[in-house]
């Protein structure tokens, strides 16, 4: 019955377009609802009473029944899904209200259709095995994204972004399609599940080589790691989520990308073959990523753009957590496998949480100042307080401290690392003594940049004059950011109750729930953790009490904010700007991080006798290094293949007549040759 509902639901998302603007949001909350009632009782079912569903669905593929399948580790990324998309709807209406004077109704109609595609396309990502029905779950969710990516198709370049966006999904989905190909040649069945026989087969190591796994492995991993923003396949994470609505980048950097990480988490289920290697493979380019994703995002003026590369960073410290997992696996290292994948995991939803927060915030900022730009704002926690203090609270968990949920999974993927030190041989040492080291200039680097962010939003005096007559979010907007902070505190004063609920997935890959009580619960920090961090909040909570009660006898007035005995110029001569708070930071990353300068018409020099200097204007812009002289680079050279080919096509009836005749004398030749 709950199947058949199920696909009633989905049948009913077509009523979308039939109905008036005034109650369209109403009708796309009550479909996700229900989407999220039936889809979370099953998860409940498999996360936390051990039972692994079946359903099949009335739908048939090749004559046979598409089955929805939920164990453990689906049943996780359901729940991430199904809360992710919950405060993404909630926080649309608000955000949404101002389009509704230049949007028509089809427009409105299309985007509440797709945002319910998007949530139903992942549910049956996570659910499907068989290898047709999961890519077109994975195709269905490529193009509702798509089509919220290009909500604003007015724009020009949102329509490119959005195009660039769909192109590079469709490379990552026919790599995954030709890692299924090879399944099926191997086995004759095309679904996760065959995958198990064909890693180590002797057909893989016939059709791929003597690597063959190994070979097969990378093929998905690149076909997922595109979605998921791994370093270098992450070129369209940085454009497409700030050209989305706010709601759409919180819900596709919350979980979209993570379908990424639930498919190579999937792959790693069943294969068995040079996990090492895999593991060792997965920690580096995690490295990689996280620290490519900090320093981009430091030198960013964005403010989502900013925290779409914070989306990269974070995607590497899940994939650290990962890979120090399968390495764990690999050498017998009960405590590193326990504690990465662990670590890993719960970093999904504690990024689901804080990022789709930020960005609901730098939403309410954009909707309230008509800019991104940080170089043009300052000020906000005056007229946005309830909103600057989400930001903040988002800033501290990304950047990894206590007391909120940021500090526990990365605190797990620290103590596998130490656990693990005098494990093992000299290099694996260095490797997790590297790892170590790459974690914490990671949450350095990540603290610097929301120092900055922050602190150029919302603190100091407006830089312009897209800081004035500026009003707080909505109701809606900020009810939506406290369901997330509410989980944010839950986790960091409570974590041994959120870890616990991991064990069901982190036993799937081959370690048993008395070995993880061992490792995580059972004499670990996490109770003493969470004994402090309590007693924190509830110092923090006396003092506010006091403070409030004080204040009530006092009339509080607010002034100018101090600038540093000069405030008569333009704010930005005694205040930093975005650009000057990282200039010192640019010097030491060049290397790595693009900077470039930007002058309209070339500056001109100040003359001496000129004494009241005219307007001038001088503007810096990052760029990414990777993308320009890698990717773009070598599309470039992609792009030259076809003049080469136009050259033949010479107008000419003569050479046209030459062509199949060359064609009939190089098969002559081949064929004398015995070579076809």
């Amino acid at each position: 019955m709950d199947v058949l509902i199920f696909q009633l639901l989905l049948a009913l998302t077509l009523v979308l377009f039939m109905l008036p603007k005034k109650v369209m949001y109403s009708a796309a909350m009550v479909l996700q609802l229900s989407l999220i009632g039936i889809s979370g009782t099953w998860a409940v079912q498999a996360l936390f009473l051990g039972q692994n569903l079946s359903k099949v669905f009335q739908l048939t593929i090749q004559s046979q029944p598409l089955i929805l399948t939920i164990d453990s580790l689906s049943a996780y990324f359901i729940l991430v899904i199904n809360f992710t998309i919950l405060t993404g709807l909630i926080y649309a209406k608000g955000y949404l209200a101002p389009y509704h004077e230049n949007k028509s109704k089809g427009q409105f109609s299309l985007h509440y259709f797709s945002l319910s595609w998007i949530h139903i396309s992942m549910l049956l990502v996570v659910m499907l095995r068989d290898g047709i029905g999961f890519l077109l779950a994975w195709e269905l969710m490529s193009v509702s994204s798509f089509l919220l990516v290009i909500f604003d198709s007015r724009n020009e370049n949102t329509l490119k972004i959005g195009l660039n966006y769909l192109v590079q999904m469709h490379i990552g989905f026919l790599l995954i399609l030709s890692g299924f190909l090879f399944t099926y040649l191997a086995t004759g069945t095309m679904s996760f599940d065959a995958m198990a026989q064909a890693f180590g087969s002797l057909e893989i190591r016939q059709i791929l080589g003597e690597r063959g796994s190994l070979v097969l492995f990378l093929l998905l991993f690149v076909g997922f790691g595109i979605k998921a923003g791994f370093i270098p396949l992450h070129t369209w994470l940085p454009h497409a989520h700030p050209a989305a609505p706010s709601h759409v980048s919180g819900i596709m950097s919350g979980i979209m990308i993570k379908m990424g990480i639930y498919g190579i988490l999937r792959v790693l289920l069943v294969i068995e073959n040079d996990l090492l290697i895999i593991g060792v493979f997965i920690l580096l380019i995690s490295i990689v990523s996280g620290l490519y994703g900090v320093m981009m995002a430091i030198v960013q003026h964005d403010l989502k753009k900013l925290l779409a590369y914070h989306s990269i960073e974070n995607i590497g410290i899940i994939g650290m957590g990962i890979g120090l997992g399968v390495i764990g696996k690999a050498t017998g290292n009960n405590a590193l496998m326990a504690l990465g994948f662990a670590g890993g995991l719960l970093h999904i939803l504690n990024h689901s949480l804080f990022k789709s927060l930020l960005f609901y915030g730098a939403g309410a900022v954009y909707r309230a100042t008509h800019t991104r730009d940080i170089n043009k704002l300052g000020g906000l926690i005056k007229s946005m307080p309830k909103t600057s203090l989400f930001f903040l609270l988002g800033a501290i968990a990304i950047s990894g401290l206590p007391p909120f949920n940021g500090f526990i999974s990365e605190f797990l993927i620290y103590s596998g690392m130490f656990e693990s030190i005098d494990f093992g041989s000299l290099n694996s040492a260095l490797l997790f003594l590297t790892s170590i080291v790459a974690l914490a200039l990671i949450g350095g680097l990540a603290l610097f940049c929301f120092t900055k962010a922050f602190g150029m939003v919302f603190l100091g005096t407006g830089r312009s004059a897209h800081t004035d007559q500026v009003s707080e979010a909505t109701s809606g907007m900020l009810f939506s950011k406290g369901l997330i902070a509410v989980l944010i505190v839950a986790i960091g004063v409570l974590p041994m109750f959120f870890v616990r609920a991991l064990f069901p997935v982190v036993a799937q890959f081959g370690i048993q729930t008395s070995v993880l009580e061992s490792y995580i619960l059972s004499g670990s920090a996490l109770t003493q953790i969470s004994m402090v961090i309590g007693g924190l909040l509830l110092v923090f909570i006396f003092i506010w009490l006091i403070r409030r009660a004080k204040q009530k006898s006092v009339e509080v007035v607010y002034g100018p904010t101090w600038g540093c005995g000069y405030t008569g110029a333009d704010p930005a001569l005694h205040q930093y700007t975005a650009t000057s708070f990282a200039d010192n930071y640019k010097i030491l990353a060049k290397p790595i991080v693009g900077v470039e300068k930007y002058d309209p018409n070339t500056f001109p020099i100040y003359e001496e006798a000129e004494i009241f200097p005219g307007e001038r204007k001088f503007e810096t812009h990052s760029y990414d290094k990777i993308e320009r002289n890698i990717i773009q680079q070598s599309i470039t050279q992609l792009a030259r293949l076809p003049r080469l080919f136009a050259k033949l096509q010479t107008g000419e009836i003569r050479h046209y007549l030459i062509y199949p005749l060359v064609f009939i004398l190089l098969i002559f030749l081949l064929t004398f040759l015995n070579l076809i």
